[in-house]
């Protein structure tokens, strides 16, 4: 192929960013449109085979047999019934009254059922829809702006804390993109194997206890100079053990995930089991409202899933124009050094992520960048917490951050200086755990099994690549 025949993939990065921010309609639905008209022209240009296109139905279904995707209406449910269910504020209010001696308790509060409740609220949207209903409220006395700082903050938590939704696929994006960096040139061949989800689970663990204990205590510098943080809270015994019961189901479940010993679907499924019997003993839920949570969870898993094949048939038409190789060849074949092209390519996830959502970028943009970091970096766990990082912090930066305008939603008066004014502290940590992480690998390995095997390896191929993908393709 010529190099203006593997422009073609550009334009349609091009066409679709500009769609997204004008046309208001559905990324799913640009995303299959998109790659509909350039397949339809790079046929009419005979550009490509059309018999490669007729594979796309059997690559769709095979995706859709992924055991961690069965998992994701699971998660979508659970997001839905927490929001209508008194779980959370069960949750909240017994959160608060342990916290209580301590400055900016609320704050603290709304931090850590952030941190219980994003992994199985299944969205950085889901969690910002529910924190907004649930502490928007009570943190009325604090103003808008630290009100919709806190709110953002918490709901991007999900983000990097394992085993959220997000992490499990991108940790399921990064297996794919691991096996392609092995067959690009200038991959360095070391004793790490493919990683799979659970690797990249551990990986995050250290850098997303860093970030929340930032902010923990930049949380608490904040409050002393507030004394309305500081309130007596009356929380009812029955509020206690309920938010005490719910956390360490919680809890469980995640270790569970975390150390291996459950899947990712059989512990959403206990947990969206224990809700609906939870709902159920206590009659929270009429006729009208079941209607109402079974249709949202339906409408938001089938858009999820539609995103998911608009991103496969996306990809598919963007390979087949050849501009994969045309980007990793700039990529990797610059003067630049290892470090100033990953730094790019992370500078690059980050513009994107500013104006796309989490399970977007999961499924359209890195696929297409992961394989040219693991290359520049040399580690693709660490290219795998960076790449996290880079999402969490874009979508707390005003005004497009994704968290940001979901809680802003309640305040339209609310400035974006007076957000930056409020969410730079939370910012810069972000930065410095970032940095830590890019600047010190180890970080990422501390919870690593010891090698088993020789550090003089020879290349692996292919059919040992696949081979290895399909042994470690747990959970």
């Amino acid at each position: 192929m010529t190099v203006v025949s593997q422009l073609g993939g550009l334009w349609m990065l091009l066409l679709l960013g500009f769609l997204v921010l004008r046309s208001g309609l559905p990324v799913w639905a640009l995303l299959l449109g998109v790659s509909s008209f350039f397949a339809a022209a790079g046929l009419a240009a005979g550009l490509f085979d059309s018999r490669i296109l007729q594979a796309l139905p059997v690559r769709t279904i095979g995706l859709l047999e992924n055991d961690l995707l069965q998992a994701m209406p699971l998660y979508v449910l659970m997001g839905v019934l927490l929001q209508r269910l008194t779980l959370a504020d069960a949750l909240y209010a017994c959160l608060l009254r342990l916290l209580s001696p301590f400055a900016g308790a609320p704050v603290l509060a709304a931090f850590g059922l952030g941190t219980l409740l994003a992994p199985t609220n299944g969205s950085v949207a889901a969690s910002s829809a529910l924190l907004s209903r649930l502490i928007a409220p009570r943190l009325a006395h604090l103003g808008a702006a630290q009100s919709v700082s806190v709110m953002s903050v918490a709901a991007t938590i999900g983000v990097v804390v394992p085993p959220s939704l997000v992490l499990l696929l991108l940790g399921d994006a990064m297996l794919s993109a691991h096996l392609e960096a092995s067959r690009l040139p200038g991959y360095v061949q070391t004793s790490q194997t493919i990683i799979n989800t659970r690797d990249v689970m551990h990986a995050a663990l250290l850098p997303a206890v860093g970030v929340l204990l930032l902010w923990a205590v930049i949380a608490c510098v904040k409050s002393r100079r507030l004394k309305t943080l500081q309130t007596k809270v009356k929380v009812s015994n029955g509020q206690c053990i309920t938010g005490l019961i719910t956390a360490s189901t919680i809890v469980l479940l995640l270790a569970g995930v975390f150390t291996g010993r459950l899947y990712a679907v059989e512990a959403a499924a206990t947990g969206a089991v224990l809700m609906l019997l939870f709902s159920f003993a206590t009659r929270a839920l009429n006729f009208a409202a079941w209607r109402e949570v079974c249709m949202q969870a339906l409408s938001l898993s089938g858009a999820l899933f539609a995103l998911l094949v608009g991103a496969t048939t996306f990809s598919l038409v963007f390979r087949l124009f050849g501009t994969d190789r045309l980007l990793n060849s700039w990529l990797l074949g610059s003067s630049l050094t290892p470090i100033m092209g990953a730094a790019i390519v992370l500078v690059l996830v980050g513009l994107c992520a500013w104006v796309l959502d989490a399970f977007e970028m999961i499924f359209v943009i890195i696929p297409l960048v992961a394989p040219v970091l693991i290359v520049h970096l040399g580690d693709a766990q660490q290219a795998a917490v960076l790449l996290l990082l880079m999402l969490q912090l874009s979508f707390l930066v005003p005004p497009m951050g994704y968290a940001v305008m979901m809680a802003r939603g309640r305040f339209p008066a609310l400035t974006t200086r007076q957000l930056i004014y409020e969410l730079w502290p939370m910012l810069l940590a972000q930065i410095v755990i970032t940095t830590a992480v890019f600047a010190f690998p180890q970080t990422v390995h501390w919870l690593d099994a010891a090698p088993t095997t020789n550090s003089n390896l020879e290349p692996m191929t292919d059919a040992e690549v696949e081979r290895q993908m399909r042994e470690m393709s747990a959970p």
